[in-house]
């Protein structure tokens, strides 16, 4: 996966928020992104994927997902985020899953640490539940 998908340019404004973000950081959340679009471009049913600001922070978003935004904060300069709307059950579905290998927080957060390597398949797994959030509780 991801050598096929075409990436799409990131819009002049997320732009701004991944530069602002100290390397280490945007580094991560880029690779992120890509996993957000590479799994979408996986999920046909899921439709093309709007990438925004929500909050000041890059957003991705479709008719079938629950928001999922990419984060960096400096009150926790060695984690960046990926989140999604704590009204979804998503957490309890992914601590399902990986209570052991992810650092869940909340009702809306995966913690990343920046020392470690991506999880990327199990990120791939969780992005493509955000994804078709809806779909599969049949919303849309």
């Amino acid at each position: 996966m991801g050598a096929s998908v075409t990436l799409p340019n990131i819009p002049a404004a997320v732009k701004a928020v991944y530069d602002a973000y100290p390397k280490p950081a945007r580094t991560q959340l880029l690779k992120l992104r890509d996993l957000v679009f590479e799994t979408a471009a996986s999920l046909p049913e899921t439709g093309p994927i709007t990438e925004t600001l929500k909050w000041g922070e890059p957003s991705y978003l479709n008719k079938a997902c629950t928001t999922i935004r990419l984060a960096w904060s400096p009150k926790r300069p060695d984690a960046i985020g990926l989140f999604v709307n704590c009204q979804t059950t998503l957490l309890d579905e992914w601590r399902t899953h990986y209570s052991d290998t992810l650092d869940l927080i909340g009702n809306r957060e995966i913690r990343l640490s920046l020392g470690a390597p991506l999880p990327l398949d199990t990120l791939r797994h969780c992005i493509a539940m955000a994804l078709t959030y809806k779909t599969r509780k049949g919303g849309v």
